[in-house]
Order: structure tokens, then C-alpha cells, then sequence
């Protein structure tokens, strides 16, 4: 029979040592006595020979007995289900159906494995062996699955509940698992204070006694509110929280009492009643006391002072409490007032006052003049000048502001003295042997100055211990300022003109590469350009900017790797230019979203089979065009499949017309004039032209069928006049003629044309020549149309004087509105000047002045307005004027538009002046005398008669006047409301108003919303009657939208905390946030780790959904578990090998970790066991790189010890040898009783190879008088 003997980390280290801590203290010197030494067995105590004997016979103690041995975490429970209340009955299925799926979904579930059998009396014994965890679950999952579930409630008050459920539902979990049943607590809103419990008959009894022991134990307890006024809340709490802290000790209640920053007056007292009531009775004692004996005042104190007068954390102020019992308000610093208010017994309040002065007053702001060019001297590199200062003053708060000349200081009076002192000490030395100059070179030249990785520049600034500023290339200056001693700034400058002078000498060549090119040149993030560069070196490449829209790149260097670089980037465009080919195919809009497919499968599938780029127009876009790039050959087959799919989707034609190559550009015009004036014509059909120089005759027409075919007609017509007469001509005319040309609807241009057979083409809005006519057709044709447009012209031209006579009263309606009505007659008929006499005279003479026909014209049209104006009739529309601005709409555009429309006058009245508002009085009437009055007896006004500032005038013929009546009406707005909950009102008006405005733009109405204070749920709309439905079912589509909102923020914010030792977080955190970020975008959830100075720092805090929060916890939880399974060794590991063990940079120790899933903590410099190495990991894994440590540390103090030997043998310390000296020789390690010094045994022989063997070494065996020994 064999025992096993484990090795704890105390026994490790005895052995390792070699030493017990005694053993050590006796081997310490030699005056030693011999009794301390240890004995044989203490330092080598035997191996047990055999189990434990009879009762009352006592092993010998030793080292071993010490050891503890290691338990298993594995356990093993077993469960028995008795046959009526098993679930699964069928004993004919026993392991297999419903039952054993059960049992397997539990193991994979829980981890445990489980044994089923069946007992005698049919009942079921499953075994479950595993972790305790695992265990416990999977028991859990057997009663609630297994067997079958019994109820029961229990009653306890309602206000318990909480308690039992515990923080973050940790104690409700706690019973479950502890009973094994399910235990459901109504909500807070649930009335009810039954808890149903549900599991087996054992379970309930269990979870019931519990859940009333809860009950009980709150029963005792009680919890108290109090107001007390918050200025008094200070004397409570006392300073530094003593008072209050004294209140608690004394009571055993806990008080809380609201922090200054909250705006509470509730003190909370918690604890059994006895302690609540005292706490109670303490409390209003104080109170009652303060409020009868304090008095206040108030004293102006600087508002950039408050903060000196309440210190740091607020210690200034608890330190006034606690001298002088005074409490100091300071108001908030959001609020703008210096007011101070000292509250406290009257004859403490001088001191404090006093107080609070003295510190307003410690502290002095101050300022230091010095060049801004030297603020980064005076802060010295990485702040060391400043810290010499701010370690002296810590105290002293030293501000550089960029661009300023001065430094301001802040913090006690004498420590600022003396800071400023120092710092102008240092300054005027700084001026006194620094210096600085500023040359001027062209940015162009600044990278190659600066050097490829600064290695130009950096070596001028060691060479001349001087700092040299280069601008950015944002900046664009050309200015260079260099800095430090004075010689060194001229040697420096000098250096960098020579540098930049040679600059000047090389070679630059321009390179013409097309714009669009550039970006594939240089690549993703400049890759493909990095290789041109690092193939020259020596070239300088510059692309323009791309705003520049610029086709020059720059090539600067050596003349012959300029040229090499030239010929090589050329023949990278050559590559491109060819891949480059495009091709513009026109497809109508609605077929769009068929060509791209679903989710892009059409279109991505064209692209990856034809290897081409295809680019569609955006949605809001008007063109038709899809562009297509490529090789030309990928191109035409991109195109014909894209032209298939729109031929497969509607009823759309296509043909080719045979046209001669020759005659292509002449039917498409100049800029495609006459082939876009054909498009228009035939209903927008699509006209492709074969690419010029092709040869090709073909041209293809697509469209509609029936405007396929008219176009084909125009085409061909078009192409015979071109073939056998093709006749153009060009005229010129001033573009205010071409309205009057064209005609109203082109109805003039349409009957030359109709006449003569020759096409007409006016000039469009992007033309360079706004005068050129074109003139198309058969000659004949086109010489009989110019001959009509250029007399025409020429009438135009030819300009005349002519009068009519309009009445006066007329006169007005012309020139209104700036006139407006002159402007539209001068743009309809060629410009015409119309010209009115002057206001005041009484002439009815009009003169006209422009072309012939356009005066005939100007003056038909003029006399139809006269003789509309002379049967104008003026009605009245009364409409309440607090409508009249809405009728007008944004700049009274409403209005306009029913002036348009019905060639009415609209005149709306003046604003009724309110009363009391500015105005006087109204003059007292004159007395009656006898009942007569001095003048004529007014009506009495008719009170159903409207007021004037409701009556709006419109003027036109009775008919039009009529129409616009009705218009008007249609604009009155009308008013309705609209139940939204008042908790929304805010979401609806939205941040700034910009919600309600946005609606209010979208449904052209008017929204207000009540007051907050009247609480109202109406929301009122106002507008048009025809928007009101749709603002309405808006505003119902916003408060749904709003209230789906609001359940989901409810939803998201369930919060739950977890318990983690603070030890675990920075692991959960992992390396830059990996882990928690990890974990916190999968679950979608806020995770937040206590403050620095929180109280809970074991507690994190997860907010999300409610599944989302659980499976976070979940996971931080398997964190937590794999860490709380890892253990701590400490081992010795002689400090002269850490570094090898190390290695370069750390590799050494990364390789172990990695290797063997653990971490390795070394000690730090300065530490009290510089050979302490710790290893943190799971238990076998610890083990194994333990074991691997120390054969390292055995193979490398080998080299150690064997350096150290040469190093002696080469150098000898006389210091060493000395100290041998004194120490006399060693003795080695001495035991007492060793065996060899008691019997006959005899001493083992320390240089022999057999008794004592080395690792890897053969041992030569003794001879024997038998021979060999066979084994």
C-alpha cells in the first residue's frame, strides 16, 4: 500500500532553502550552540511507512503530518424521486424518450453528469456528480423538470418583499437554489402581498420557513423621514461628519443626510424603533437649538474668491464649522452672486467672518511678462524647469497661454512672490543668451529641408544645439524660425539657405496626367504612390490639390531619376487609359431599380462578369445616364445587358436607322443642339450616335414605340436635307427678342417653321452666344425662314414712338407694386418701354417706345386691362383681422396667388390699435345744454355692422371679385384640438422648438401647445381646413412614435449590479477596455465600474435591456469564476537570472506566460525580497511552469556562477577575500543524530558521483562479488 504525500507552499519553501526558519538562525554564525542545530530528522524527516495503526497508538509526529492535503472539486450527491411524484411514469421507457432528453439537455446545460437507476419501489435515484455550482443547478433543473410540482403561498407584509428578493435579486436566487423551487413576488404595483411558491412537498416547507425567518427579523425594524430646513443641515451633520457620526454610535440608527450639491430637506433615519426615535429626538433637538440662537449676515465676497473660501473638497469650510461653529453658504457657481451668508451663534460670527476673509484673501493672481517664443525654455523638456519650481510651490498654479507674452500665476501670496521671482530670474536669462531669426523659404522646398524622416533637420539641430520650426504644409507660410544660442542661429541659417539654394538648382518637370486619374495613382491611403516613391528616392512627387481640379503633377530631383520617374508614371496612365474607356447608355428612371436589383444583385452581378464600373445617377437626380467605365470591349457588353433588361420591362422600341457617318455631327449640332431639339420633340426618346471616327453608320433610336417612329421620320428627313441640300444659316438678335419670337406656348417660331420646313434653334441658358439663332433645312427652306426672322428682326430693330391716352384713375394700376405690371408687358413684347407722366399732373398721355409690332401689341394688350379695369367692380370680404395674416401666408404669397389667378386687387385694412397701448385719451364730449348739442345728432352705430379692420376691399370684374371671394374664405383658418398626454408635450416642442417647427413647417399650420403650469393634455391646431387632418394624424403619428420611445427607454433602463472583488477588474476590463467593450457591444448594455472615491467598490453596474443585462452579468460572471479558480504561488528565483528569464524586450516572460496560461510578476527595484517571482494561473498550470522555471533558473545560475568564477580568477577582489578572512571557513550544513554519527553507519561521501549523482551524468556502479545486477 503506497501514501501520498502533497506538497504545500510552506513545506515548498522549507525544502527549497533547504533551511526551517530555526534551522537558519542555528546555521546563522559560529557561536552558535550545538543544541540549536537541527537534528537529522527535523531536516529530513521519513517518509510514513504505513497507515495509521490501533486505536490509542499515536504516529510519530513530523514535517509530513503538517501537510494538508488538497480536496477534490468534484462532488457527488444523489436524489431520490419517489415513484408519485415522478413525471415520467411509463416504466417500459426507462432511458429512453422524454425522460433521458431531459437528463442530457441538463448535463449540456449545467455541466454535471448524471446516473439514473430505479429503486425497488419504482421511485428514481439519480446520481450528480460535479462542481458544487454545477450541482446545485442541475439538482434545481431536476425538481422543476423530474418531478412533479406542488404550490403554496405565504403571506408576509408587503413593504418585506424587498428583502426578500435582496440586492439585484441576489438573495431571492440564493433561496431558489438553496430550496429548489421557484418563488414569484408580486410587482411593486401589485397590491397583493402573497408570495406562491412552487416546487416539491420538502421544497415549499423549506422555502416557506425561510421566507417567513426574513419576515420576521424586519419586523423589528423601522425607518423615519424628517424635514429639516437644508441651511440648518451643517450643525447636524457637525464638521467632518462628527456630530452626526457621534448621533449614529450612540443610537445604532443609520442617518443620512443629504450632500450640499442635493436640493433635499428629507433626513432619513433607519434602524430598530427605539434607536429610530432617539435618533429622531437628537436630530430635532439640535434643530430646535440652532434655529433659536443662530442669527446670519452677509458679506460681498469676490466670485473668483468662492473657491479659496471653500478649499478643496469643501475642507475650508468644514475646517470654519469646526473652529468657530459658524456655517458659510456660498451661492452655486452657475449663479452670478458674491454673496457670502454666515449662519451661527452671535458672538462666533466675528471670528468666523474673519475667517473667511483671511482665506478669500491667501490666495493672489499675478502675472509675469516673457516672450511667447520662450515659454517652452522656461517649461524646459518634459516640464523640468517648471517642476523644480511647482515642487517647491506646490501650491502655485502656472498658466502659459499660447501666443501671449506673459505667464500668469495663481496660489498663495508668498509662494506667488517667490514663483514670480524665480520665473523673471529665468526669463531674463533666457533673453540674455537666447536668440532667434526667421528665413524665408518656399514651402515646396520644406520636406526636402526636413529629410526623409527628419533625419536632415534633426542633425542641423544637434550640430547647432539649436530648435528649428518648420510650418506644416497647411499653413502655406514660408517662414522658418530657428531658435537658441545666438552663434548657433547664424550658423543654422546659413546651413539652411545653402540647402535651400541647391534645391533651387535641380531639375522640375511637369507631367500632364488627367485629374481623375490621380486618386487611382496614389491609392488607398497612399499606398500605390509610397512604392513610385521608395523606387525614387530621390524625386520628389507632388499632386495637386484636389480642389484645384488641376492636371499637373509635379516631378522634382536628380535630372536623370526625374526622367526614369516620368517615363514610369506615364506608362502606369497608359494602363489606366485603357481600362478607362466610358460609355454613357440612357436608360428611363423607373427601370433604375431593376437594373440594380435586390440589394444590388443585378447590377454586382453585371460588374463582377464584365469586370467593368458602373455608376448610377442619384435618386433625386433628373438624368437618365448610366455611366459605364472599363476596357471597351467590357463596356459594350456591360451595355447590351444592361439595354436587355429594359427592353425585357416594358414596351419599349429600339431601332437602328442606317445614317451616313458623315453627316453624324452635323444632325447632332453644335453641343448637340439639333439632336436634342429632335429628342424633345418625339417625347424625350433616346438618340445614340455610334463614337466618332468609328465609321460606323448605324444610329439607334429607343423609346416609346409611336415617338420611336416619329423621330426615325425627323431623323431621316434631317439626314436627306443634310445629304442633298443641307442648308444652315445663323442670325443674331438680342435675347429679350427671343420671347417675343417664340411666342406664347412657341406658338410664332411653330407657324414659321409649319411655313417655310426649316428647323429653328434658340440658344439655351448655358450657350456662350445668348444672340445666335440657327436656321436648318433645305436651303429654300432655310432662306425663306431667315428672310421672315430677319425682317422681323429688323421691325424689332427699327424702333418707334407711339401714344395712347389712358384716364388717369388708371394710371395707378401700371405703375403699383414697383411697377410690376409695366416689367411683365416689357419681357412678353420685346422689351417695349412704357412710360407714364408724372404723378400729380393731370395728362393722360401714355407713351410707348420699342419695336413696331411689339408697340401694336404692348397697346392691344393695354387697352383689354383698361377695359377690364373700367368694369371693375369693389366688393367687401369681412374676415376677422385676427386671420388676415395667416390669409396673407409667408411674405404674402397666398395672396399673390389668388391676384394671379383671378386678376383681382386685394387691399387688406390697417390694424385696429388696441386700447391703452400709447394711446391718448379720448377728448372729453361736449356738455348738452337744454338736450341739444352743438352738431348734427349721430346714429347710434349699428352693433351687427363689421369693424373696419375686418373688411377687406377686392377690385375686378364682379365674376373674378366673386371667385376670389371664395379663394379667400378657403383661407381662413379654422381651429381644432388634439388630445396628447402632457408628459409629452416637452418630446413634441422638441429641443430649442425645433420639433414643433418642423411640423409646423411640414403641414403649413400652427401648433400651440398649453403652459406647463396649466398641465392641459389639448394641444391646439390652427390652419387651413384642408392641413388639419393631415397635421392632426402627424401629430397622433409623433405621440405614438414618442410613446414607443418612452417603452423603450423604460425597457432599456433595467439596471442590475454585480459583486466582483476590485482585484478581478482590471481583468474584466482587459487590456485597453478589449474585454468589457467586447462584452458590452454583444450585449448591447452600459457597464460602469465604481469611482475612485465610491464606497461599493466591489459593485458594477449594468443597464440595458432586461435579457441583455442578465447574459452581461453572465458573462462577467464566467469571468469572475475563471479568476477566482486561478491561485497565487510565491517562489524564489536568485534575482542574477530575472533578466535572462526576461529576456529581450520582454520575449522571454510573453513565451512562458503564453506557453504555460499564466502571469509572472517580478519584483521591482527596491523591493524587500528581491528573489520573490509570483505565478498566478490555475492550479496544474502553476505546477508546470513552477517546474519550468526553476530548471531554467538551475541552467542559467550555471552560467551565472561560471561568469562570476572567470570574473575572480581574472580580476580578485582583495574586499572579498578579506571578508573570507573574518569569516573563517564555512562549515557547510551541520545536523545533530545524523545516523553516521550515532551507530556504525558510515557518512555518505559528498564528492562521490553515486551517492550523490548529477542530472544527466552516468554513475559508475560498484563492483560486486555476485557481478552485474540484472533487473
Amino acid at each position: 500500500m503506497s501514501s501520498v504525500a502533497v506538497l504545500t507552499q510552506e513545506s515548498f519553501k522549507e525544502h527549497r532553502s533547504g533551511l526551517l526558519p530555526e534551522q537558519k538562525k542555528a546555521a546563522g554564525g559560529p557561536g552558535a550552540d550545538e543544541e540549536e542545530l537541527p537534528t537529522y530528522k527535523d531536516a529530513f524527516p521519513p517518509l510514513p511507512e504505513k497507515a495509521a495503526t490501533t486505536e490509542g497508538t499515536q504516529e510519530p509526529a513530523n514535517a509530513w503530518i503538517k501537510i494538508r492535503p488538497l480536496k477534490s472539486s468534484v462532488i457527488t450527491q444523489v436524489f431520490h424521486v419517489p415513484l408519485e411524484e415522478r413525471k415520467y411514469k411509463d416504466l417500459n421507457q426507462f432511458g429512453e424518450g422524454d425522460q433521458a432528453k431531459v437528463c442530457v439537455d441538463i448535463m449540456q446545460k449545467t455541466g454535471a453528469h448524471l446516473e439514473l437507476s430505479l429503486a425497488k419501489d419504482q421511485g428514481l435515484s439519480i446520481m450528480v456528480s460535479g462542481k458544487l455550482e454545477a450541482v446545485m443547478k442541475a439538482r434545481k433543473e431536476i425538481v422543476s423538470r423530474l418531478q412533479t410540482q406542488a404550490s403554496a403561498t405565504v403571506a408576509i407584509p408587503k413593504e418585506h418583499h424587498r428583502f426578500v428578493i435582496g440586492k439585484n435579486g441576489e438573495k431571492l436566487q440564493e433561496l431558489e437554489l438553496k430550496t429548489a423551487t421557484k418563488i414569484q413576488i408580486p410587482r411593486p404595483e401589485d397590491p397583493s402581498n402573497q408570495i406562491k411558491i412552487s416546487g416539491t412537498k420538502e421544497g415549499l416547507e423549506k422555502a416557506k420557513h425561510e421566507i417567513l425567518l426574513i419576515s420576521a427579523e424586519q419586523d423589528k425594524r423601522a425607518v423615519e423621514r424628517v424635514n429639516i430646513d437644508k441651511v440648518f443641515h451643517p450643525f447636524i451633520t457637525g464638521a467632518y461628519n462628527k456630530l452626526v457620526g457621534e448621533m449614529m454610535q450612540e443610537t445604532g440608527a443609520r442617518i443620512n443626510i443629504p450632500p450640499p450639491s442635493v436640493n433635499k430637506t428629507e433626513i432619513v433615519i433607519t434602524g430598530e424603533k427605539e434607536q429610530v426615535a432617539l435618533a429622531v429626538t437628537l436630530i430635532k433637538k439640535v434643530y430646535e437649538e440652532k434655529k433659536k440662537n443662530t442669527t446670519t449676515i452677509a458679506v460681498e465676497v469676490k466670485k473668483s474668491q468662492h473657491k479659496y473660501v471653500v478649499g478643496p473638497k469643501g475642507n475650508t469650510l468644514q475646517e470654519i464649522l469646526d473652529r468657530t461653529g459658524v456655517s458659510v453658504e456660498i451661492p452655486p457657481s452657475d449663479n452670478g452672486s458674491e454673496t457670502v451668508i454666515l449662519r451661527g451663534e452671535p458672538d462666533r460670527l466675528g471670528q468666523a467672518l474673519t475667517e473667511v476673509y483671511a482665506k478669500a484673501n491667501s490666495y493672489t493672481v499675478s502675472s509675469v511678462s516673457a516672450p511667447s517664443w520662450l515659454h517652452r525654455f522656461i517649461i524646459g523638456k518634459k516640464g523640468q524647469n517648471l517642476a523644480k519650481i511647482t515642487q517647491q510651490m506646490p501650491k502655485v498654479h502656472i498658466e502659459f497661454t499660447e501666443g501671449e507674452d506673459r505667464i500668469t500665476l495663481e496660489g498663495p501670496t508668498k509662494d506667488v512672490q517667490m514663483a514670480q521671482t524665480q520665473i523673471e530670474a529665468i526669463v531674463t536669462d533666457l533673453v540674455s543668451r537666447m536668440d532667434y531669426t526667421e528665413i524665408t523659404v518656399d514651402p515646396k522646398f520644406h520636406r526636402h529641408l526636413i529629410g526623409k524622416g527628419g533625419v536632415n533637420i534633426n542633425r542641423i539641430k544637434e550640430l547647432h544645439k539649436v530648435t528649428v520650426r518648420i510650418p506644416p504644409d497647411n499653413e502655406k507660410s514660408n517662414l522658418i524660425r530657428i531658435e537658441g544660442d545666438p552663434q548657433g542661429v547664424q550658423e543654422a541659417k546659413k546651413e539652411l539657405l545653402e540647402l535651400a539654394s541647391r534645391m533651387e538648382n535641380e531639375r522640375t518637370k511637369d507631367l500632364i496626367i488627367e485629374h481623375r486619374f490621380h486618386r487611382a495613382i496614389i491609392g488607398q491611403k497612399g499606398e500605390k504612390i509610397k512604392e513610385v516613391r521608395d523606387k525614387f528616392p530621390e524625386v520628389i512627387i507632388n499632386f495637386p490639390d484636389p480642389a484645384q481640379k488641376s492636371d499637373i503633377v509635379q516631378l522634382r530631383g536628380p535630372r536623370t531619376e526625374v526622367e526614369k520617374c516620368s517615363k514610369f508614371m506615364q506608362k502606369i496612365v497608359a494602363e489606366m487609359v485603357e481600362n478607362s474607356h466610358s460609355v454613357s447608355v440612357p436608360i428611363f428612371k423607373q427601370f433604375h431599380r431593376n437594373i440594380i436589383g435586390k440589394g444590388g444583385s443585378n447590377i454586382k452581378k453585371i460588374r463582377e462578369e464584365t469586370n467593368t464600373k458602373i455608376d448610377l445617377p442619384a435618386e433625386n437626380s433628373n438624368s437618365e445616364m448610366i455611366i459605364i467605365t472599363g476596357k471597351k470591349a467590357n463596356c459594350e457588353a456591360a451595355r447590351s445587358r444592361i439595354l436587355a433588361i429594359q427592353k425585357e420591362l416594358a414596351n419599349i422600341s429600339e431601332i437602328d436607322v442606317s445614317i451616313p457617318s458623315k453627316l453624324h455631327n452635323s444632325l447632332i449640332g453644335s453641343k448637340g443642339r439639333l439632336v436634342r431639339s429632335v429628342m424633345e420633340e418625339c417625347g424625350g426618346v433616346h438618340i445614340h450616335f455610334p463614337t466618332e471616327g468609328s465609321g460606323i453608320d448605324k444610329v439607334t433610336i429607343r423609346g416609346p414605340v409611336e415617338e420611336v417612329e416619329k423621330a426615325k421620320q425627323q431623323l431621316l428627313a434631317l439626314a436627306e436635307e443634310k445629304q442633298t441640300k443641307s442648308f444652315t444659316a445663323e442670325l443674331h438678335a438680342k435675347p429679350e427678342y427671343h420671347k417675343f419670337l417664340i411666342g406664347k406656348g412657341g406658338g410664332n417660331i411653330r407657324k414659321v417653321r409649319d411655313s417655310t420646313g426649316a428647323r429653328i434653334i434658340f440658344p439655351t441658358s448655358e450657350d456662350k452666344d445668348q444672340e445666335l439663332i440657327t436656321v436648318v433645312g433645305t436651303e429654300e427652306a432655310v432662306k425663306t425662314a431667315q428672310k421672315e426672322l430677319e425682317e422681323l428682326i429688323k421691325s424689332l430693330d427699327n424702333v418707334v414712338e407711339d401714344s395712347m391716352n389712358i384716364d388717369p384713375k388708371h394710371h395707378r394700376y401700371f405703375v403699383s407694386r414697383r411697377g410690376q405690371v409695366l416689367r411683365d408687358l416689357a419681357d412678353e413684347y420685346g422689351g417695349v418701354m412704357v412710360s407714364f407722366p408724372r404723378t400729380g399732373s393731370q395728362s393722360d398721355k401714355v407713351t410707348l417706345k420699342g419695336a413696331k409690332e411689339c408697340v401694336e401689341a404692348a397697346k392691344k394688350r393695354m387697352l383689354e386691362i383698361i377695359d377690364d379695369l373700367d368694369a371693375q367692380v369693389t366688393i367687401e370680404c369681412v374676415i376677422p383681422q385676427k386671420f388676415h395674416r395667416s390669409i396673407m401666408g409667408p411674405k404674402g404669397s397666398r395672396i399673390q396667388q389668388i391676384t394671379r389667378d383671378h386678376s383681382v386687387q386685394i387691399k387688406f385694412p390697417d390694424r385696429e390699435e388696441q386700447q391703452g397701448k400709447g394711446s391718448a385719451a379720448p377728448a372729453e364730449a361736449p356738455v348738452q345744454e337744454n338736450g341739444e348739442t352743438d352738431g348734427d345728432v349721430k346714429e347710434p352705430a349699428d352693433p351687427n355692422a363689421p369693424k373696419k379692420c375686418d373688411v377687406i376691399l377686392i377690385s375686378g370684374r364682379k365674376e373674378r371679385c366673386d371667385a376670389a371671394v371664395e379663394a379667400l374664405k378657403a383661407l381662413v383658418p379654422v381651429t381644432i384640438e388634439v388630445d396628447v398626454p402632457f408628459e409629452l408635450h416637452r418630446y413634441i416642442i422638441g429641443q430649442k422648438g425645433s420639433g414643433i417647427r418642423k411640423m409646423m413647417d411640414e403641414f403649413e399650420v400652427n401648433i400651440q401647445v398649453p403652459a406647463p403650469e396649466l398641465q392641459s393634455d389639448k394641444i391646439a391646431i390652427t390652419g387651413l381646413a384642408t392641413h388639419l387632418d393631415r397635421a392632426k394624424e402627424g401629430l397622433l403619428e409623433r405621440v405614438k412614435e414618442l410613446q414607443a420611445e418612452q417603452e423603450d427607454r423604460a425597457l432599456r433602463s433595467f439596471k442590475l449590479t454585480i459583486t466582483v472583488d476590485p482585484k478581478y477588474h482590471p481583468k474584466i476590463i482587459g487590456r485597453k477596455g478589449a474585454i468589457i467593450t467586447n462584452i458590452r457591444t454583444e450585449h448591447d448594455v452600459n457597464i460602469q465600474f465604481p469611482e475612485k472615491n465610491d464606497e461599493n467598490q466591489d459593485q458594477i453596474t449594468i443597464t440595458g435591456y432586461e435579457q441583455n443585462a442578465i447574459a452581461a452579468r453572465d458573462s462577467i460572471q464566467a469571468i469572475v469564476d475563471e479568476l477566482e479558480e486561478m491561485i497565487s504561488e510565491d517562489i524564489t528565483l536568485d534575482s542574477r537570472v530575472h533578466a535572462r528569464i526576461i529576456g529581450a524586450r520582454g520575449k522571454g516572460i510573453r513565451k512562458i506566460m503564453e506557453e504555460f496560461k499564466v502571469d509572472l510578476r517580478f519584483p521591482q527595484s527596491g523591493a524587500a525580497d528581491p528573489n520573490q517571482v509570483t505565478v498566478i494561473g490555475r492550479p496544474e498550470l502553476v505546477d508546470e511552469a513552477i517546474d519550468h522555471l526553476l530548471n531554467l533558473e538551475e541552467e542559467y545560475l550555471a552560467d551565472v556562477v561560471e561568469n562570476e568564477a572567470k570574473a575572480a580568477y581574472m580580476r580578485p577582489s582583495s574586499s572579498s577575500a578579506a571578508a573570507m578572512d573574518e569569516r573563517g571557513p564555512s562549515k557547510g550544513f551541520v545536523v545533530r543524530e545524523a545516523p553516521w554519527a550515532t551507530g556504525s553507519e558510515k557518512a555518505p561521501d559528498m564528492s562521490s558521483s553515486e551517492d550523490f549523482p548529477s542530472f544527466g551524468a552516468p554513475v559508475q556502479a560498484k563492483a560486486s562479488p555476485w557481478g552485474p545486477k540484472r533487473f
